[in-house]
Order: structure tokens, then C-alpha cells, then sequence
């Protein structure tokens, strides 16, 4: 073999010898990527605990027979903040102006700019009797709304399903700001064996 053939077929060898990559650079790229990947997970969890869903647990007998003591539930803190107002028989969490550590579970009953009156346990929405299918008795006080109550532009009159033993908009709690929701109760996701959606089908 002449030297310009040797010359020759070591240029062919040069061109088709495989491409090798540094294991460091590589290696970096790799720790970057994760890195990027670890803080993208921690905002999400951030952004979903902070603005999508809470967990809240019920704490007594205000909300039978839909939710009874110590179930655990998910709070939608989202649509309320960036997309509509509360609606007619949706269960919110709130707090009060002066227990602001303390969580409340109930259902919106009278919206903004409505006068709620009950009357031989029977609601009464502008002079107009609603259909009542969530609460737990037939027979239930009226509280202060024996006389009518005509709600603010921001205010909500809400109850417990459970009637009788309801601390609610009938007597200290009083009609609900709209500022005070935490957001709406959708799912149960404990006891695991009543895990239940809770968004009324009308929402």
C-alpha cells in the first residue's frame, strides 16, 4: 500500500468513526434537567395546595347526612378566586371575620341581593318558596330569618343540611361575605369506602 492510499483510507476512517459526546457535559446536562424538573413539581404542588384544592376536615354534625365528622374533604379554591361567584346549593368553606383560624362547612341557600325568609320550616327566596332537597329534617327553626333578610351585594345566606343542630347564617354566623369563602367542597376522599363527588349536578 502506497502512502496515498494509506493517507487516503485513514481520512475514510476519520470521517466514519462514530461520534463520541464527554461524559461530563452530559453528566451536567443530566443535573440541570432534574433540577428544572424538581422545581417545576414543588411549584406545582405550591400553586395546586395554595390556589386549585385544600384539604379540609369536618369537625361535628352540622352537614348530615351529606358529611358526617372527621371526613376529609377537597376544597376548590380556584373557580371562586379567578372564574364566578358561589352558587344556589354548592357547599363552601369559610371563615369568620373573628375566628379566622377556625374552618366552617355549609351550602349556599340565598345569593347576593336575595330576601330570605323561613317559615314553618319552609325557605322562602323573594316571597317564593324553593325546593329544599338536602336538608336532613322536615322540620327545622328559622332562627333569625323568621323575619325576611335581604342580603347585601356580596352576601350569602348559608346552612347546614343537618338543620337542627346547624350553627349557620340563622343565628351568630349571620349572612357570609363573599370575601370570607375559602372555596367549594367537591369530593370526599375519606372514609375511602365514601368517597363521593359533591357538586351539586345543577353547578
Amino acid at each position: 500500500m502506497n502512502k496515498e492510499t494509506d493517507k487516503a483510507k485513514r481520512k475514510t476512517d476519520k470521517k466514519n468513526a462514530p461520534m463520541t459526546v464527554s461524559p461530563q457535559p452530559r453528566m451536567i446536562r443530566d443535573i440541570v434537567s432534574t433540577f428544572f424538573s424538581l422545581i417545576f413539581m414543588v411549584a406545582f404542588v405550591l400553586f395546586f395546595l395554595t390556589c386549585v384544592g385544600q384539604r379540609v376536615a369536618v369537625d361535628g354534625l352540622s352537614m348530615e347526612d351529606t358529611l358526617h365528622n372527621k371526613d376529609q374533604l377537597i376544597v376548590d379554591c380556584f373557580t371562586y378566586r379567578f372564574m364566578r361567584d358561589p352558587k344556589r346549593f354548592e357547599i363552601v368553606v369559610f371563615r369568620l371575620k373573628d375566628r379566622p383560624g377556625t374552618f366552617y362547612v355549609k351550602r349556599v341557600i340565598g345569593l347576593p341581593g336575595e330576601t330570605i325568609q323561613i317559615k314553618e320550616s319552609r325557605i322562602y327566596i323573594n316571597g317564593e318558596v324553593i325546593e329544599d332537597p338536602y336538608a336532613t329534617q322536615t322540620y327545622f327553626p328559622s332562627g333569625s330569618a323568621v323575619s325576611s333578610i335581604t342580603l347585601g351585594p356580596d352576601e350569602y345566606f348559608v346552612m347546614g343540611d343537618n338543620r337542627q343542630n346547624s350553627i349557620d347564617s340563622r343565628y351568630e354566623v349571620g349572612p357570609v361575605n363573599r370575601g370570607q369563602f375559602v372555596g367549594r367542597a367537591i369530593y370526599r376522599i375519606f372514609p375511602f369506602a365514601n368517597r363521593t363527588n359533591l357538586i351539586p349536578k345543577e353547578s
